[in-house]
């Protein structure tokens, strides 16, 4: 045994980290994706609010050009929209968890609710809950997030994340109860925290411009994610149109994007799961958009793992625009 013991470590130095079978693992990852299912995985990522800042003016929320011309009749304008959803998560075709997001923006705020838990099989051996908000600001059409909270409970532990986020920086961050320091995870910085949206806020890709929202271009983005645990990157690229119908709601098109992970800080580099999740060309969203606004939300993602497809697919879709105004006409 060494003479000493490291400060972060309580084990003696030479035992290794027994690395429990791949399998259990990614059951537990079963669990945990369940979860998810209420808080939303964070796979639509949108233009980090500080690069979207600079782009801003040109990107209003289907309004017209700035330069109203002299005589123009009154005309109708977006003024924004809300979502009512429900999804189901099912690992391998076994149904795992069920979820509920409810989103409304208007023409100053926005905020998305979430919440989910593990469902079915699952629930009796690994049960779990979960629930989350994001609120934030609407400037120019861009989504600006102020505020981000998520509570995780399971049979062991309860967790609460909290953030507090000016633009493009989060500002305060805190985990209760504190999680022990682990010298294996790739620390978070200050610098990690800037050019950040938070994930929930992720899940709300609004397209710029006045054109068609469901164009392979509305896929080509990527964006930097900071959940209050983890850094990450994610890229998405346009793979093919669908048409979706939820058993209440919408029907109609959809937009299927490919999604990349890329793992920044704030995790264990030879974690298996996350290995696994960065090495996936196979990761897939499916966007159809919020009635009255420029923005598209996940009706289905689907992630494959070593016990087979992970899907959280949305049974109800219900989505209502808000009631439009007329500009005046000016003189």
């Amino acid at each position: 045994m060494s003479p000493r013991t490291p400060r972060f470590v309580t084990r003696p130095v030479t035992t290794p980290r027994t690395a429990a079978p791949a399998r259990v693992r990614f059951a537990g990852f079963g669990a945990r994706f369940a979860v998810a299912a209420g808080l939303m995985l964070p796979v639509l990522p949108v233009e980090a609010t500080a690069q979207a800042q600079g782009q801003i003016q040109s990107q209003t929320q289907g309004q017209a050009p700035a330069a109203v011309p002299v005589q123009a009749p009154a005309q109708a304008v977006l003024a924004g929209g809300k979502l009512e959803a429900k999804y189901e998560a099912s690992l391998a075709g076994i149904a795992v968890g069920k979820g509920q997001w409810a989103i409304d923006i208007n023409e100053d705020q926005y905020s998305a609710t979430a919440s989910g838990g593990t469902a079915g099989l699952l629930k009796a051996f690994a049960g779990g809950s979960g629930s989350g908000q994001s609120t934030g600001r609407v400037v120019a059409g861009a989504l600006v997030p102020s505020n981000y909270q998520a509570v995780t409970t399971s049979a062991k532990k309860s967790e609460t994340i909290k953030m507090l986020i000016t633009p493009g920086y989060v500002k305060e961050f805190s985990i209760e109860p504190e999680p022990p320091l682990d010298p294996e995870k790739i620390p978070i910085t200050d610098a990690h925290r800037r050019n950040v949206i938070d994930p929930m806020t992720g899940s709300l890709m609004r397209v710029g411009g006045t054109g068609e929202l469901m164009t392979p271009d509305s896929c080509r983005t990527a964006a930097s994610i900071f959940d209050g645990r983890m850094r990450y990157d994610l890229k998405l690229d346009y793979k093919r149109m669908e048409s979706v119908k939820a058993e209440k709601g919408y029907r109609g098109p959809a937009i299927v994007c490919a999604v990349y992970f890329t793992p920044i800080a704030g995790y264990v580099p030879d974690r298996a799961a996350i290995k696994y999740l960065a090495a996936q060309r196979n990761i897939e969203v499916t966007l159809v958009p919020i009635a009255g606004t420029r923005v598209l939300v996940p009706y289905r993602m689907v992630v494959p793992t070593p016990l087979g497809v992970a899907m959280l697919e949305a049974t109800e879709f219900v989505t209502t625009p808000a009631p439009a105004k007329a500009v005046a006409k000016t003189n």
